[in-house]
């Protein structure tokens, strides 16, 4: 079951970056993010009392408490830089970055969790997964100028904070109804995103989003919430070496869209990463 939830994680996320990418064109990228996590928070407070665990929160540990918000925390800076990158970034290039996480979550599954076994299958691939990654982002000679390359450090942050979020929120979420635990690293999320748009004093541009890009911005939390809710309940049952992965294979989603819907095509070079990162994506997945 848990790597079901996985795989239809992987397509919830993939969508998510498509539809966000949409809403994303004239809006504010973090006045977007901050709409979007209140979407998300109701979708997962919904499921909270669709499952009845809402009751079960007095008994969560001090220690679950304080990984799960640490997970959140974690969560609202790589969704700050994630979609800063997408507002300025191709979506193509943006996407196999923010993925690069998974090199680091299995290596840390690995070492914190004692994740050993079919120990060389996961490092097989997980050279797979980073040779993929380093072809998809490499630039082409002469087209991308450097002025483009400013989306390139929030991915790269992105990556890092979403690999603390999987080894935080699998120590946080032990003894917890997954629903729960997302509901809560959901509240986090909402203060922090919500945070730096009264800082940055972006609250004003609200009133001024299209209707259209409103849409798709709260049609993109519905995904996101779809896909935490699926990701973090194959986290805490599964294996987090092996479920990573899997959710990374979003990416498979997210360029087919990216080509029907922005015209975005990859080159041969390009192609070749995605197909080396899906197949070390199913090494691990299939063998580990």
């Amino acid at each position: 079951m848990w790597l079901f939830m996985a795989v239809l994680s992987a397509l919830f996320a993939g969508v998510t970056s498509i539809l966000a990418k949409c809403g994303i064109r004239k809006t504010d990228s973090d006045v977007a993010t901050a709409l979007r996590t209140v979407v998300v928070l109701i979708f997962a407070w919904i499921m909270v009392f669709v499952v009845g665990s809402g009751e079960t929160i007095k008994a969560i540990s001090a220690k679950s408490l304080l990984f799960l918000i640490l997970s959140g925390a974690a969560t609202g800076l790589s969704w700050i830089c994630y979609f800063k990158a997408l507002s300025i970034g191709d979506i193509n290039k943006v996407v196999p970055i923010d993925k690069s996480s998974t090199v680091l979550t299995v290596l840390l599954a690995i070492i914190l969790f004692g994740e050993t076994e079919h120990l060389a299958v996961k490092l097989i691939g997980t050279v797979f997964l980073t040779v993929g990654i380093y072809l998809m982002v490499e630039k082409k000679q002469g087209e991308e100028k450097e002025k483009n390359r400013k989306w390139l450090p929030y991915a790269v942050l992105s990556a890092v904070f979403a690999a603390l979020t999987s080894i935080l929120a699998k120590i946080g979420i032990t003894g917890v109804e997954s629903n729960l635990g997302t509901a809560i690293r959901t509240i986090v999320v909402l203060v922090m995103s919500w945070m730096i748009v009264l800082m940055k004093g972006k609250q004003s541009q609200i009133r001024k989003i299209d209707k259209k890009e409103m849409a798709y911005i709260s049609f993109s939390g519905l995904a996101t919430g779809a896909s935490w809710l699926c990701y973090y309940y194959a986290i805490q049952n599964g294996i987090v070496s092996v479920v990573v992965p899997i959710d990374k294979a979003s990416i498979v989603v997210t360029v087919v869209f990216s080509y029907f819907v922005f015209g975005e095509k990859l080159s041969r070079k390009a192609l070749a990463g995605l197909l080396l990162m899906v197949f070390g994506t199913l090494v691990m997945a299939i063998w580990a």
